[in-house]
């Protein structure tokens, strides 16, 4: 995030809330009612402290379901698309913040160090978009949270909310099985003597290689596979 004056990025600084019991509790519900899901690790999430949860993206639900199985409450980057109607007045009451692509997500970014400065939880998809969710490449605002807000990183793995072959739109059905699997918290490095550009970019393939080991892992442990296709990745 850069070279947008500052004045112009607080003033178009999502308002957040603190995410409310209610709105974790419809998180909850979707990720154990409607649908089974097994939560490996939560215990790697500190206590306290400000935390960056980094998951991969696969399918429409892995906000609302990491949302609802966090160990703590979270503030999740969400498209600003979503925010729409009534599920838009829900990620707002349930203080989620919105990303505007138009201006880089710089306004999303901001609004995200303000809450790991008062030591909270934000959530990132750092693919940007839903697909196969094996992290080949990674946007680097997670790293940039972590860097700024001096936050510790938590990767996640997200299984099981897209299949091969279905759209990246699509509604896993009733009481399949999800798979939510927190890895280690570690903190960033920045080597001495880096620019803070290279130290961010030094940060985000740390968080890309720990994310995908995590996925790894899961995929191994759980034998809930990734899809195989992505239909929004070209070739």
């Amino acid at each position: 995030m850069s070279e947008q004056p500052a004045a112009a990025v607080r003033a178009s600084r999502p308002a957040l809330v603190a995410p409310p019991r209610w709105s974790r509790g419809i998180g909850a519900f979707l990720a154990h009612v409607l649908w089974r899901t097994d939560v490996v690790g939560a215990e790697h999430v500190p206590a306290d402290g400000p935390v960056v949860l980094v998951a991969n993206h696969t399918g429409l639900p892995d906000g609302p379901v990491l949302f609802g199985v966090a160990p703590r409450p979270a503030h999740v980057l969400v498209k600003e698309e979503m925010f729409v109607g009534p599920v838009g007045w829900l990620l707002r009451r349930s203080g989620q913040i919105p990303v505007n692509r138009g201006d880089g997500g710089r306004a999303a970014l901001a609004a995200g160090r303000d809450v790991l400065r008062a030591g909270g939880v934000v959530a990132v998809f750092p693919e940007g978009a839903r697909g196969r969710g094996d992290v080949a490449s990674a946007r680097a605002g997670a790293a940039w949270l972590a860097v700024n807000g001096g936050a510790a990183i938590v990767p996640v793995a997200v299984l099981g909310t897209r299949r091969t072959g279905q759209s990246v739109n699509a509604v896993p059905p009733p009481r399949r099985r999800l798979v939510v699997e927190f890895g280690p918290a570690f903190d960033v490095e920045r080597p001495a003597g880096t620019s803070g550009r290279a130290a961010i970019a030094h940060a985000n393939e740390q968080v890309r290689t720990a994310l995908a080991d995590v996925i790894a892992r899961a995929v191994e442990r759980s034998g809930v596979q990734l899809p195989a296709d992505d239909p929004q990745r070209p070739g």
